[in-house]
């Protein structure tokens, strides 16, 4: 016997009984076991930092990242789901230093090294059972037992191999470049660190005077967006190909590009004897510096002019200042042309003590440099300008480009590769392939790898003074070429820095290098990382690379997958997933980012604990495209929690209502054929067709469209066949008809249960566990031991559902006519006619109890009773005939609206004559609208008119009246919390107009509330009474259970 179900949405107890089922019967390994020997499926689980609190953000990736797997282990495959957590990297430094109250790189150094990693050590699970919690909470089904952990020793072990592959390439070197460098954590970064932390600031520009040396008032005009780099110049650059002029401006003589003349200096300059030349005709020009604390600061010639193409005529002067220790194309101009190189800004930031600004933080020595050189009148302007500027994605301290020692992976080199890689993925969104993440690739430069830190996969390089190097690719490689290192050996610093090895080029002592790796090369080796290949593991490495499926949020496309897709293509020649589902990011309720500043922040639990796991994971799903920005509340998960699960529920709580009444077992007894209805072919018909589509969608990765496609299945299902089809399951015995319902509706949900399964798992395995264990011999435990349904194609009568979807339209302008003429549906009406494709009597039926009509007319005229409003259309009609247009709007209103309507149709145009000026309108120059003759009301859309007749006869008016009782009655039973077996008593008091209509029709009231008694009288004082108003008349009905 079917368990009878609350109609309460109390979702949250129940999927606490869903949470407690599956982990005390271990639902999700025994998932995976059954399809052991099956095909593999290969999800790639990208590793959160478990010392940060997950946020709303992710629990969006989790439930997506949950939903395909889940789809395809039901599907018969073999998914193994491997969880894992990103554990080193800046991250973890910053909070450790935060709890021990240090503050950069020499505090830490005096604190110790060794006490501050296993400080890190420990940090890194802070929030460790928060994220599980949650991930648990959500359903996202991922080994968390046996998770990859990057600091562990196997993992950095097979880093080390790659690294190690990378270096055998000769893609592995040491270079002195300028790097984004984050002067708070003392470290490079790189490009694709950079772009996850982009700003749009505010920030003054500096025009500046140098004087051209040997001259009484001769001036280059340059231009700088740092001005904090400007004590570290030495040169200025110009374009040697574009036009410069040297002109006299306001007392001096000023050199610049010409056509910048009038931007930089207003348009009204006057400007004279001006010359021009090409820019090359300034090489070599040779000006004074800025600042006299400069000077004795260069060894090789510096503050002359260059020439190079990089500079534009769109900014500026056309003149810019060069500073090559701070920046890409200024270090490279520098080599190029024997600059000096100056850097007079520290590894903090600060500017140095040569400098009047000693200890100053550049960013806040803009405005001191500016105000010095305006008060030695070296400053033409300092103009504002709006910019995007990249800070520390991690301390959100600005960045600076700083000329550093770095070691890199010459990424430039597999350019054609990546983009090869890239080309063979499926990206979702499509542009993202060529947009975002292939215009990154195809500008690719080479990776800054390392870090001047502490907590970190050591980069695995020793160095001999000879000027030898080597690679280290393994433990064992290691202990075999040392003679110090410890058997037990764990690779971190500063362990690993006592390790020497005995150089093979000269015999001298090999010390490592003391940097650590950038912490997303080691999330980017997780494919083989996690099984520790090559070391072991190969066979479960090869059966599960490439991943099938990998998805984050869109700020991943230069993070984590681009490192997957980098490290992959330089050591296995190809992308490591084949395809990519990108998601956008969760904005509040107003679609603005989240932020604590903002305080429009949502906690993920405040939402878990009171609308449930199902109707998040369904609002993500359903919401829209899930690579849009997703806009989120509390309110719009309820309100979407309502009007599916809601749905869904209370569907499934009606059946198993009756069906524990009825006593109806599914395997006891079959329907006969001929029993099953036109309703019931339909629903199993589109039961059969959202399978199939759903299916199919699913392979595709598409949650947004076969979500919205089974909510509004399981809306036709509720408001179309169980509303229907009602009275079916109230009969008395359980065969015809009536089993043939209980059938459809137990097929249709326990199919539901199944296909929804993925998708919201809690719910559907407590539909499932009442609808098929115990009842279904054979039947698995759970759900999600259970195969995807399969669509039963010979079920599906597409003529069917396009003939349902017909009536449909057609009942939907029906009740539109009834509220324009301010009928209810229980009035009963003569007749209904409908202009347009004739339907089957079969289906006619349908519109006659929908629209509560006695009679369905298919007419192909309904101009008997309709006609059209003619209107001048302003728009198109005022230029042509001006003054006219009142006297054609009276003109229209004399004509017979049905004619000139089928004039237009036969792509006639209607012509007439006014004040003895010939009019000819077209089909566009008249507003028409449907209107309806007296007793008639009439709706039009599309290829169908509705039109009832709405003359209401006296025994239609009584009918009114008594369904007025009845669903009064059934109101009353229903606030009572009266069984739906219950049989009652009525009493009732009223007027003589009504009580008439009600001892007419007293049978059909008592069959239909299920009484055994109608009486006119006072109510017992055992009756539950109420004033009712039934169309205008006053009554008082009471009514009380009977045995």
């Amino acid at each position: 016997m079917f368990e009878k179900v609350s109609p309460n949405l109390d979702f949250l107890t129940r999927e606490k009984e869903v949470l407690d089922f599956w982990k005390k019967n271990d639902i999700f390994q025994k998932s995976i076991d059954q399809r052991e020997g099956s095909d593999v499926f290969t999800f790639y689980d990208g590793p959160p930092t478990a010392n940060g609190k997950p946020h709303i953000g992710h629990i969006e990736t989790r439930v997506f990242k949950d939903l395909f797997p889940r789809y395809r282990t039901m599907k018969g495959m073999k998914v193994l789901r491997k969880a894992g957590w990103d554990t080193h990297g800046l991250p973890v430094e910053l909070e450790v230093e935060k709890l021990l109250g240090l503050d950069g790189k020499e505090q830490i150094e005096q604190y110790g090294i060794e006490p501050f990693i296993k400080k890190c050590k420990e940090s890194v699970w802070k929030y460790k059972g928060e994220w599980e919690r949650m991930s648990d909470r959500v359903g996202y089904w991922a080994d968390m037992e046996n998770p990859y952990i990057t600091y562990d020793n196997k993992y950095i072990e097979s880093v080390w191999w790659s690294l190690k592959q990378i270096a055998d390439m000769g893609l592995l070197y040491k270079g002195h470049k300028v790097v984004p460098y984050c002067p708070r954590c003392g470290t490079a970064l790189s490009s694709h660190e950079v772009s996850q932390g982009y700003k749009t600031v505010k920030e003054k520009s500096a025009f500046v005077r140098f004087k051209v040396k040997g001259t009484e008032n001769t001036w280059l005009y340059a231009w700088t967006t740092t001005p904090w780099t400007l004590p570290s110049n030495v040169a200025l650059c110009v374009n040697p190909d574009e036009e410069y002029a040297k002109f006299d401006f306001d007392g001096r003589t000023v050199i610049m590009a010409k056509a910048l003349i009038h931007t930089v200096l207003g348009e009204d300059a006057e400007i004279t004897n001006l010359t021009t030349f090409p820019g090359m005709e300034l090489k070599g020009m040779e000006y004074e510096p800025l600042f006299d604390f400069q000077k004795g600061l260069v060894d090789k010639p510096a503050w002359r002019v260059v020439c190079d193409s990089y500079v534009t005529m769109t900014d500026g002067t056309g003149i810019v200042h060069q500073a090559p220790a701070f920046g890409e194309d200024d270090a490279r101009v520098g080599r190029e042309n024997d600059l000096p190189f100056l850097q007079l800004v520290n590894t903090k930031g600060e500017l140095t003590k040569e400098t009047p600004w000693a200890g100053v933080f550049v960013k806040k020595a803009d405005p001191l440099i500016l105000k010095d050189l305006d008060e030695r009148g070296l400053l033409v302007k300092a103009a504002p300008f709006e910019h995007d500027y990249p800070f520390c994605w991690r301390c959100d301290t600005p960045l600076i480009y700083y000329a550093r020692s770095t070691w890199f992976i010459r990424m430039t080199q597999a350019h054609d590769a990546l983009m090869k890689s890239n080309a063979a993925v499926n990206w979702m969104p499509e542009n993202i392939k060529d947009g975002r993440m292939g215009n990154f690739l195809d500008n690719v430069i080479d990776w800054g790898l390392s870090r001047e830190r502490y907590w970190g996969t050591p980069l695995p390089v020793w160095l001999c003074k000879c000027g030898h190097m080597h690679v280290i690719g393994s433990i064992e490689e290691l202990k075999k070429l040392s003679d110090n290192c410890p058997d037990d050996i764990e690779l971190h610093r500063p362990y690993i820095d006592n390790v020497t090895l005995k150089c093979e080029k000269c015999g001298g002592e090999m010390h490592r290098t003391p940097e650590v790796i950038d912490c997303w090369y080691d999330s980017g080796s997780m494919p083989f990382a996690q099984w520790h290949y090559p070391f072991e593991n190969k066979e479960i490495f090869e059966e599960n690379f490439p991943a099938d499926f990998i998805s984050e949020a869109i700020d991943q496309t230069r993070g984590w997958f681009y490192t997957l897709t980098a490290i992959s293509t330089l050591l296995f020649k190809r992308a490591p997933f084949e395809n990519v589902l990108v998601l956008g990011h969760v904005q509040d309720a107003e679609g603005k980012k989240m932020s604590k500043h903002i305080g429009n922040v949502v906690d993920p639990w405040s939402v878990l604990d009171k609308q449930g796991a199902d109707a998040v994971r369904w609002y993500f799903y359903a919401n829209g495209a899930p690579w849009l920005p997703t806009r989120f509340s509390g309110d719009l998960v309820s309100e979407m929690q309502g009007k599916f699960m809601g749905t869904l529920w209370n569907t499934y709580a009606f059946f198993t209502l009756y069906a524990s009444i009825d006593n109806y077992e599914p395997e006891a007894a079959k329907a006969d054929p001929k029993d099953f209805t036109l309703m019931d072919r339909w629903v199993l018909s589109r039961l059969n067709s959202l399978v199939d589509f759903v299916d199919k969608g699913l392979a595709e990765y598409k949650a947004t469209e076969t979500s919205r496609a089974i909510a509004q299945f399981v809306d036709e299902l509720s408001n179309w066949y169980v509303r229907l089809n009602r009275e079916r399951f109230w009969g008395k015995g359980l065969e015809g008809s009536k089993l043939a319902a209980f059938e459809t509706l137990y097929t249709v949900l326990l199919t539901l249960s199944k296909l929804l399964a993925p998708y919201i798992p809690f719910m559907t395995e407590t539909i499932y566990r009442n609808l098929a264990v115990g009842h279904l011999t054979g039947a698995p435990e759970s759900v999600h031991l259970c195969d995807f349904p399969v669509a039963d194609l010979s079920k599906v009568d597409k003529e069917l559902e396009a003939g349902m979807d017909e009536v449909e339209s057609v009942v939907q302008l029906g009740r539109a006519a009834r509220n324009a003429a301010s009928l209810k549906v229980r009035q009963p009406l003569s007749r209904c006619l409908v202009k347009g494709k004739r339907l089957s009597d079969e289906i006619a039926q349908l519109i006659k109890n929908e629209l509560n009509v006695k009679a369905v007319e298919f007419v192909d005229d309904a101009s008997a009773f309709t006609t059209y409003n003619l209107k001048p259309q302003m728009r198109t009609l005022g230029k042509k005939y001006g003054k006219l247009l009142g006297k054609i709007g009276e003109r229209l209103k004399t004509l017979d609206g049905n004619e000139v309507v089928a004039t237009f149709e036969r792509g006639e145009t209607l012509k007439f004559e006014l004040d003895g000026t010939p009019i000819e309108l077209e089909k566009d120059d008249v507003l028409t609208s449907l209107t309806q003759k007296p007793g008639f009301e009439a709706q039009s859309e599309g290829d169908y008119t509705v039109v009832l007749d709405t003359n209401l006869t006296p025994e239609l008016i009584d009918e009114g009246f008594l369904r007025e009782v009845i669903s009064k009655v059934q109101t009353m039973r229903k606030d009572a919390d009266f069984e739906v077996t219950d049989r009652i008593a009525l009493s009732y008091q009223t007027s003589e107009r009504l009580s008439a209509v009600i001892e007419k029709g007293k049978e059909d009231l008592m069959r239909a509330v299920l009484a055994l008694s109608v009486e006119n009288r006072p109510a017992d004082d055992g009756e539950i009474v109420r004033e009712q108003n039934i169309n205008g008349e006053k009554a008082t009905l009471g009514i009380k259970v009977v045995s």
